[in-house]
């Protein structure tokens, strides 16, 4: 079959084996799959990540060395299954899956190992089990995108953000657009979104962003009326408590202790935005652990496959609070789905290009630049090469 195939950062077009499903296995055409950032990433820094999960016991994680078929948001039609495998839905059926494979006696990232077959080809590999029939009347184009929002979805759950919180959103790219997509489906209130490009702050207004902020010329910290209850020093947190231990206090037999805890359970007590590091670059989540208020929650989504540092004794003086997102579980995957085919997300904003597999190499270059792209859909059966 016809695939495109990473190899020392190349991108190509080439002839590779047909796939054969196994037990348990359901063999796809490819109807579209979606270029991820973490693909851009993966194409050229795929060996630091891949030294990281060997040591967490994973050693199967794609190598600059070897030749890997990427792509794991991807949607297709049920080609064959494999044998002793239950025949869920007839040939032919529209679905989506979970890009995780079981292989032999291991399991393995779909697109992102040599195992494991990516959606940048005419047919790919998936788990019977992780395997989700699309609803009647949701095209490829919307479905492709069931996997990146349901990474947006996890965040957000991570970040456990309540309806009247204030949510930031630092990067505008695809999981950026994503993630606000889901802020807004899951009922916040007041999400704020920033980024240098203007095409991408545009996207951001399109996905519901309530204020759209350019870093270059104003704060995604200040810039809005809610900030003004938000804690920027350590002094002026020690000099809140005391007032209010002064005040309470000074009222005989209160008992302050149990008056302050009752105060925290009811979300009187001082706290910060959440923030979604959606970027993925190095020196951003220090960017965020200097510049955001004190008691901020930092969930950090962008996938940077660089080794990074940040100044811990910045965030203990503030106590942020620091917590990473990666992926999501099977029924997060299928909510997902559920709300793109009920229109309660709507994604279309996101896809901004479509080309076919000669296209692909050209299309990592294209998503380069924030202007022109923020989601390229793969088309196997396209001829398009330009976007």
């Amino acid at each position: 079959m016809r695939a495109v195939t990473c190899h020392e950062a190349r991108l190509e077009v080439a002839e590779v084996p047909d796939l054969t499903p196994a037990k348990g296995q359901v063999l796809l055409d490819v109807e579209r799959c979606g270029i991820c950032g973490s693909d851009l990433h993966a194409r050229t820094h795929c060996d630091d990540t891949a030294d990281d999960v060997a040591a967490l016991g994973y050693d199967a994680f794609m190598r600059s060395h070897q030749r890997v078929v990427m792509g794991h948001e991807f949607v297709g039609t049920v080609a064959d299954y494999g044998p002793r495998t239950k025949k869920s839905w007839p040939v032919g059926t529209r679905v989506v899956a979970l890009p995780i494979l079981r292989a032999g006696d291991s399991v393995h990232l779909t697109g992102l190992s040599e195992q494991a077959s990516g959606g940048y080809a005419e047919q790919v590999l998936v788990t019977s089990s992780m395997t989700m029939r699309v609803p009647d009347g949701l095209e490829a184009d919307r479905a492709a995108l069931t996997e990146p929002m349901a990474v947006a979805l996890h965040a957000v759950r991570k970040g456990q953000v309540g309806a009247k919180d204030t949510a930031v959103v630092i990067g505008c790219g695809p999981i950026g657009l994503a993630v606000i997509l889901m802020l807004k489906a899951t009922g916040v209130r007041h999400v704020i979104a920033s980024d240098f490009s203007p095409g991408r702050r545009a996207l951001a207004e399109r996905c519901g962003a309530d204020l759209v902020v350019d870093p270059a010329a104003d704060s995604p910290w200040t810039s809005f009326e809610e900030s003004r209850r938000y804690l920027t020093s350590p002094i002026a947190l020690a000099e809140l408590g005391l007032d209010a231990m002064d005040k309470l206090r000074a009222v005989p037999l209160l008992p302050w202790a149990h008056v302050m805890r009752a105060a925290e359970k009811a979300g009187a007590t001082p706290r910060g935005p959440v923030v979604f590091e959606c970027v993925g670059v190095p020196g951003m989540i220090e960017h965020i652990v200097s510049s955001a208020p004190l008691l901020s929650r930092v969930v950090v989504v962008g996938v940077c496959m660089e080794s990074d540092s940040f100044r811990p004794s910045m965030a203990i003086n503030k106590e942020i609070e620091l917590r990473f997102a990666f992926a999501y579980d099977p029924s997060e995957f299928h909510q997902t789905l559920q709300w793109i085919a009920s229109g309660k997300v709507d994604v279309s904003p996101l896809v901004t290009g479509t080309v076919g597999l000669g296209g692909v190499a050209t299309a990592f270059e294209a998503l380069g630049d924030p202007e022109r792209h923020a989601k390229i859909l793969v088309d196997p059966g396209s001829d398009a090469v330009d976007v």
